[in-house]
């Protein structure tokens, strides 16, 4: 687990470079693509999931 954390904190940090310096490249989003990978697999997953089915039920309740 120690190993999970610090690899999702890691790729992370190199993450937020990416995007900050560079905008998004080819390896960039394989790197994201690992960083989502270790993510899904820590104690904070299931927060997640929650957090984006929130998200996706109030865009879906917008009429227009």
């Amino acid at each position: 687990m120690i190993l999970s954390i610090s690899g999702v904190v890691l790729l992370g940090i190199v993450v937020f470079i990416f995007f900050r310096k560079d905008g998004l490249k080819a390896s960039h989003a394989l790197i994201s693509a690992l960083f989502g990978f270790y993510l899904a697999s820590t104690a904070i997953a299931p927060s997640i999931k929650a957090g984006g089915e929130s998200l996706a039920s109030l865009l879906g309740g917008i009429q227009f």
